[in-house]
């Protein structure tokens, strides 16, 4: 188990109108580096406004390394990317795979963190992506999303595991011994670099735990923190959780909790940004309505969070959805935070949800015949109960992290040889 980190100050960022300035102030003041990674960067005004405060702090010699993901991030144009692979940006694609008759094929095993960190000494964690619907005048499909500033010394931790990441994609795309063998060195040059680093000072007073899920070591992490807390859990449970489809053994806690008195709540989609994830959501609504879970649908705007709080000092934002895919098949980061403070407003943000923009659902609500209802939990208890084992079926390969492709015409590719730029676009990539 990770231990828990003393000393570490969390400030709540509520939708993109609190992160994006915030971010972007940073990256402006940022000194040596930048670490960036996301789901989906757009090439719209966040990810333009995201695009200038990048070039401006690469300008000054900041180093940044930004990663994005080859799902979610696949339409960037020709122009963005080598504006900022000029500047000296190293750019870098998780997994980047070709199209099949114009459809994504890199489904499964998505790079879903969404992690920045500052000279190491300041780092932001959560589920806000870098596009225009994480702003409310998007209109009714903007998305209501948490994020939280970090400093202290965990900081060190999630500086420290970026970087990792970045050597691990590196060395999964070195297909040569002398390129591996370049990356080794490279890996264990950062590493005695770190070791001799100082921890960012003591800044607050929360505790924190950095815990990640990966497809090799950390398979279950953020699900069993999230176990660990409803079990615990003595008075209440609040749950927003954009795309809600858990485990078995998870929602097997939940009703035990609901059952020995604790006040568990769930906040789920009310107005989805895709039909099936309330589809999936509502399947389970019979189960843990009859075990006294309170259930609670988000009905102003699609619901994004992925946040918790468990009685009065636990506390959980990052990227995790509580569904097979983050659960068993994503890159996912969350912070778990231990402080009263932080806990009392993220529950009094989410008590705010449910006052003014959720409505309740009952059993009278559920509507559909006894029949059918025991043949669907018949198929849902055992979908839940072998997901995780039929999820190691997929492909779990080692991650790789590749320079964004350039149209071979365009002037920036390395790969055409009228190409003068060309040793500057390829040294922004990974060996």
């Amino acid at each position: 188990m990770t231990r828990w980190v003393s000393g570490n100050s969390f400030d709540l960022l509520e939708n993109g109108e609190a992160f994006f300035p915030r971010v972007f102030e940073c990256i402006a003041a940022a000194r040596h580096e930048v670490v960036l990674e996301t789901f989906i960067l757009f090439e719209d005004k966040v990810g333009l406004a995201l695009h200038a405060a990048l070039l401006t702090a690469a300008a000054r010699g900041v180093q940044i390394d930004v990663t994005i993901d080859g799902f979610g991030s696949p339409d960037l144009s020709a122009g963005f990317i080598s504006a900022l692979t000029r500047a000296g940006v190293r750019m870098h694609v998780f997994d980047p795979a070709p199209r099949l008759w114009g459809w994504r094929t890199n489904v499964f095993r998505r790079m879903h963190r969404k992690i920045v960190v500052i000279d190491g000494e300041r780092a932001f964690v959560g589920g806000i992506n870098y596009s225009a619907d994480h702003l409310a005048d998007f209109g009714p499909e903007a998305k209501q999303d948490y994020a939280v500033e970090v400093v202290g010394p965990i900081v060190a931790e999630i500086h420290a595991f970026v970087h990792d990441a970045l050597s691990d994609g590196q060395r999964g795309a070195a297909t040569s011994m002398a390129g591996q063998l370049r990356q080794r060195l490279a890996d264990r040059a950062h590493r005695l670099a770190q070791k001799w680093r100082p921890l960012p000072a003591p800044a607050g007073p929360a505790a924190a735990i950095f815990v990640t899920r990966d497809n090799r070591q950390h398979t279950t992490d953020i699900e069993r923190h999230y176990r660990i807390a409803i079990r615990a859990a003595r008075h209440r449970v609040v749950i927003a959780n954009a795309y809600f489809f858990p485990g078995f053994r998870l929602l097997k806690e939940m009703r035990k909790a609901a059952r020995r008195g604790v006040d568990v709540r769930l906040i789920l989609q009310g107005e989805p940004d895709m039909a099936i994830v309330k589809t999936a959501a509502s399947m389970l609504y019979h189960h843990l309505l009859s075990a006294g879970v309170h259930i609670f649908e988000y009905c102003e705007r699609p619901l994004h969070g992925k946040v918790a709080v468990s009685d009065d000092e636990w506390s959980t934002v990052g990227s995790s959805n509580l569904d097979p895919l983050s659960l068993s098949l994503n890159l996912e980061a969350n912070v778990i935070i231990k402080d009263r403070a932080f806990n009392q407003h993220l529950s009094a943000r989410l008590e705010h949800l449910i006052q003014h923009n959720c409505r309740q659902i009952r059993p009278d609500d559920l509507v559909e015949s006894t029949w059918w209802r025991v043949v669907r939990s018949f198929f849902v208890f055992h979908l839940l109960s072998r997901f995780p084992a039929w999820a190691g079926w997929l492909p779990a390969h080692t991650p790789r992290l590749m320079p964004p492709a350039l149209p071979a015409d365009n002037p920036n590719n390395p790969n055409n040889p009228d190409n003068a730029g060309a040793d500057r676009v390829s040294q922004a990539g990974p060996v």
